[in-house]
């Protein structure tokens, strides 16, 4: 028989054996990942390592402005044209570097308006209402750009704001919160109503990252931020759920404050080609959105449980069916599903149908579409556009009202390119004429970087970044749907 008096002294060294093997495989983690960082980047360039000053949230005041938050982002320009433009080292004075301002890629090469910064676009007439856009992780306002112009058309008061740690240099991603991007946001929609008065109808309008902090913000409003509330959403492949292992990037980058484990703030080191968006990706970053978007589904399920869905405004989504960045099943099941709005609509794009490549399509991806859109009558409207038939590259509406289970089809008179097997997270924003983006031949701008336009074939280990990169779609076939889906639904009164 075992002696009790023995057993409190080993549960404890039981205990102490777990702990250590705890900490035994947390340091595994830290040291294992800032070693393969190391290891595995490039060398760190100033944009990388420089840090302009920022917005925060605790700069948030009552009597904050936009133009006291247009002043603080001049300072954070100021230092990249200083400290990074006018310092560039000649091994860096090529084409592609954005930071080049001779080079193809630097943003000036677009016109006078630098869509790296915040813009306030002003109808020609009269103002019918107020648009706030936020745009994505690690991009700019320019991806509002085409939606922002269109809005204004309609005669919204616009502002593409730039989210803090965005538009400067990657660095400014290593340190920032996505309470940050919320407080900037309350900001905007603070302005507009300011700027629009009490009456008139204020839109959100969220890209990728952009949509997970419009909806915080909606909910915040309607559990008594005391913020603006808004007419209207719109969301634009909005991340409203990623890897559960994103929570890792804080325990790999722990080393990263030590010099020679600089690289553990990062998960990627690429060239800055990209005149709008950064390639470098900072492990913060992907902390934040891990924790903007659990905070967000505790926040949808709280508010659902309440019974307060029916009084967030009704949210409109064009989300493509296979998303490499952002989980499609989340922004149905996650959101649609648990708010249940009849006012409510979710466009999916299909994968195409007839582009040849759908048996290369994982299994997983090219049934993914009957587990999202099953027969069950739902509380919110569905709509899918697909290929017309197998057969055909043009593609068509298939609507199903909410409650019911009868499929209601209509032509949009567009079409599949014929090299495009699906939409893409960073195209959906973008139209055909984008001039960086864009697949339109037409709409090129003289020494301006045509990424749209580049589907590279040739040896391997040649290019300075994966192919993958250059070959995904960066702009939308069926933007022209979109975009006028948006413009009726913000201007409907239901």
């Amino acid at each position: 028989m075992a002696d009790p008096h023995r057993q409190p002294g080993a549960v404890r060294r039981w205990a102490a054996r777990l702990v250590w093997s705890g900490v035994l495989i947390f340091a595994t983690i830290v040291i294992g990942g800032a070693l393969d960082a190391r290891r595995r980047l490039p060398d760190l360039e100033p944009w990388h390592r420089i840090v302009p000053p920022d917005f925060r949230a605790a700069d948030l005041e009552p009597q904050s402005t936009l133009a006291s938050y247009l002043a603080q982002e001049d300072a954070a320009f100021r230092v990249v044209h200083e400290q990074i433009e006018q310092r560039l080292d000649p091994a860096w004075r090529v084409p592609a570097n954005r930071y080049n301002v001779d080079g193809i890629s630097h943003p000036g090469r677009l016109g006078t308006a630098d869509w790296n910064r915040s813009q306030v676009l002003s109808p020609p007439g009269d103002v019918i209402g107020g648009a706030l856009l936020v745009h994505g992780l690690t991009d700019a306002p320019y991806s509002m750009r085409a939606i922002g112009e269109d809005l204004r058309g309609r005669g919204y008061l616009v502002v593409a704001l730039r989210m803090p740690g965005h538009g400067t240099v990657p660095a400014g991603l290593t340190d920032v919160t996505w309470e940050d991007w919320v407080a900037a946001a309350r900001l905007g929609a603070r302005h507009l109503r300011s700027a629009i008065g009490p009456d008139k109808p204020l839109v959100l309008v969220g890209y990728s990252n952009g949509g997970a902090i419009v909806l915080k913000y909606a909910l915040d409003a309607l559990e008594g931020s005391g913020d603006p509330k808004a007419a209207k959403i719109v969301l634009l492949s909005p991340m409203l759920g990623v890897t559960p292992f994103a929570w890792m990037a804080r325990v790999i980058s722990m080393l990263g404050p030590i010099p020679a484990f600089e690289k553990a703030r990062w998960l990627d080191v690429y060239p800055e080609y990209n005149p709008f968006k950064y390639n470098s990706f900072a492990a913060n970053a992907g902390l934040q959105t891990w924790r903007l978007t659990t905070t967000l589904a505790s926040q949808i399920a709280r508010v659902a449980g309440a019974g307060l869905g029916p009084q967030l405004p009704p949210i409109l989504t064009f989300h493509s069916l296979v998303d490499a960045t952002v989980s499609t099943p989340a922004v149905v099941h996650g959101l649609y599903d648990v708010i249940a709005d009849e006012r409510s609509e979710i466009v999916l794009f299909d994968i195409n149908r007839s582009s040849g490549l759908v048996p290369f399509i994982r299994p997983a991806d090219a049934t993914l579409l009957s587990r999202l859109t099953d027969r069950s009558a739902r509380r919110y409207r569905r709509t899918l556009i697909t290929n017309v038939d197998p057969s055909s590259l043009d593609v068509g509406e298939k609507s199903v009202a909410p409650g019911s289970t009868d499929i209601y089809s209509r032509p949009i008179g567009l079409a599949w390119p014929r090299d495009v097997f699906s939409l893409s997270h960073v195209a959906i924003p973008f139209p055909m004429s984008d001039p960086v983006y864009g697949r339109e031949e037409g709409a090129a701008i003289p020494q301006l970087i045509r990424l749209g336009l580049l589907s590279p074939h040739g040896e391997k280990s040649v290019l300075s970044v994966p192919s993958d990169t250059l070959t995904r779609l960066t702009c939308n076939p069926f933007f022209a749907y979109m975009d006028l889906r948006i413009g009726e639904w913000v201007q409907s009164r239901k």
